[in-house]
């Protein structure tokens, strides 16, 4: 799960008169507009084109097709020469990842994660039998790097990438968390024979009494830390320079399944649970050993947070079948004293996220939404297994998919407004 196409920072132009589609889907996002009006204001400023195109192109505040602003360039209407980075995303927002099924791979195991690198140019995925596997994307998808995992407990829980992608993370249920060079030009790793995978232990902890497992690891954007949600009900913090632990929180009162950074600054960290709460962590008041804010809702376990990289939003996914979009700027300081103001979000109905969001399924299937209307744009069918997991392309239309089939699924875009092209 997480949001399609690339997080932008400019101001957009909100253009008129968009369909709604059915009129279900029409009643929740009403309320839900209503509780996070700057939200849904930002997605669709940044679903449309920017006011020169019109002014330039002397076209009402409707649809322009995606021919008549490549012709529009071609002839400098803007007088800017190029796109902007609003109009660009306009463009691409069209060409939704619907294209395929295409296989890129099939391994003899259960896939659990899967990846793309922050720019785009690696795809990392894992399964269950001590494989993980890095494909090169402009390379025709070759495998660029071959991991066998070491002391591997169950699965492949979780990896990430650095953020200069010279190194991997993998953790599995165990207290310890391997870190890999993937930078040397060696295809093949296999731990402590042809690569050294150093283990990083993350139970060395005065306060940790138990061994445990961990579900969930992140980066931090300047690569020096690691975040980790484990089965002790807890939060790790790891830092790299240091090696060593250097915060650990008692933070649910069950599995923490799932954990990220809010930002770049990493004094925010959102975490989800099997206790059904979503909480805040603010690193710079943890005097109290307290949570900044508690987040209710779900009726299940929560199975995945992605941060929306603004330090106030996010969503999860949750073993209720629900999505649910969270201002943090409205949470309580406990539990007991949330209301649960937010409408639940079906997959099958709603969406959330930046322009377009996406969520794998026990149903095998890929489900994409759009943020504005709230209508579900796309199923994706190509798996006979539940998909543990799936990643949008940073700035291109290509989605890939990873299930316990065993198998890594790829779709790429088309668009969405050919029938307007003139």
């Amino acid at each position: 799960m997480g949001y399609g196409m690339s997080r932008l920072e400019d101001e957009y132009f909100e253009p008129e008169g968009q369909d709604t589609g059915g009129s279900s889907s029409v009643q929740v996002n009403d309320e839900f507009a209503k509780l996070h009006n700057d939200i849904f204001h930002m997605t669709r400023m940044r679903s449309g084109l920017s006011e020169s195109i019109y002014k330039s192109m002397g076209a009402n505040k409707g649809i322009i097709s995606t021919a008549k602003l490549l012709s529009g360039r071609e002839v400098d209407c803007s007088g800017k020469g190029t796109f902007s980075s609003r109009d660009r995303a306009f463009v691409l927002g069209r060409y939704v990842p619907t294209n395929g099924p295409e296989l890129l791979d099939t391994m003899d195991s259960r896939a659990y994660v899967s990846q793309f690198s922050a720019d785009g140019t690696l795809f990392v995925a894992g399964f269950q039998g001590s494989h993980i596997k890095i494909y090169d994307v402009h390379r025709g998808w070759i495998t660029h790097k071959d991991i066998h995992a070491r002391s591997l407990r169950w699965t492949i829980s979780d990896v990430s990438l650095s953020p200069d992608q010279r190194h991997l993370v993998y953790s599995s249920l165990a207290p310890i968390i391997h870190i890999v060079n993937v930078g040397n030009a060696a295809r093949e790793s296999y731990a402590n024979v042809t690569d050294i995978h150093d283990g990083l232990d993350f139970s060395q902890h005065e306060d940790v009494q138990y061994s445990f497992g961990i579900f969930s690891v992140k980066f931090s954007s300047d690569g020096r830390e690691l975040v980790a949600g484990s089965n002790d009900e807890s939060i790790y913090v790891y830092d790299l320079y240091a090696n060593k632990v250097t915060l650990r929180l008692p933070a649910h009162t069950s599995d923490v399944n799932t954990v990220a950074f809010a930002d770049e600054t990493g004094h925010l960290i959102y975490s989800g649970s099997d206790d059904t709460l979503c909480k805040v962590w603010d690193r710079r008041c943890l005097s109290t050993g307290q949570a900044a804010g508690v987040l209710t809702g779900h009726l299940h376990g929560i199975t995945h947070i992605d941060s929306r990289g603004d330090g106030r939003s996010f969503i999860s996914n949750g073993k209720d079948q629900a999505i649910k979009l969270w201002d943090i700027r409205k949470m309580t300081s406990s539990a007991d004293s949330c209301a649960d103001g937010t409408p639940t979000w079906d997959y099958r109905y709603s969406s959330t996220g930046q322009k377009y969001i996406y969520t794998g399924s026990y149903d095998s299937s890929v489900y994409i939404y759009d943020m504005v209307s709230g209508s579900q744009v796309a199923k994706l069918k190509g798996h006979q297994m539940a998909i543990r997991d799936c990643s949008w392309h940073p700035f291109e239309p290509t989605l890939v998919s990873s299930s316990w089939d065993g198998r890594i699924v790829k779709w790429s875009g088309r668009d969405e407004e050919t029938s307007d092209f003139d």
